[in-house]
């Protein structure tokens, strides 16, 4: 049985979710297979999904430390989303804002890209050359 059915714009995903290494026993592959050609005659689309990459897992876990808002003063936030521009390196955005202590500014930065207003590959650890970009 699936894992997730979920409704999307494109319509609705099936997705399965099986650690990376279990994806070669023959049985598991079998199942996906059938799964797979159930789900996409109807006209569904269709997924596996397995763990993270490690970096990419450390970096979530990393950032959900700066999810509180209520931690982050509205000012220094406004300052960092309005210092920080597409294509400014981490290391850079954080020497950006001036007026606050600059732990507090790392902070704030993390927390603007835990909340989505600033992005990254998250794919590699966070480094101070890290490219910050705004979502489209």
């Amino acid at each position: 049985m699936p894992d997730y059915l979920l409704l999307t714009r494109a319509g609705p995903l099936v997705v399965d979710v099986k650690p990376s290494r279990r994806l070669e026993n023959p049985e598991v592959a079998f199942t996906f297979a059938w799964t797979r050609q159930v789900v996409q005659d109807r006209g569904w689309g269709y997924q596996v999904l397995s763990e993270p990459e490690p970096a990419l897992l450390e970096n979530v876990r990393f950032l959900a430390g700066y999810r509180r808002d209520w931690l982050f003063p509205a000012d220094l936030l406004e300052a960092a989303d309005g210092a920080i521009v597409d294509g400014m390196a981490l290391g850079e955005a954080i020497g950006a804002v001036g007026g606050f202590a600059p732990e507090l500014v790392r902070a704030g930065v993390f927390h603007l890209l835990w909340s989505g207003r600033f992005t990254t590959d998250l794919r590699q650890p966070l480094a101070p050359a890290h490219v910050l970009w705004r979502p489209a």
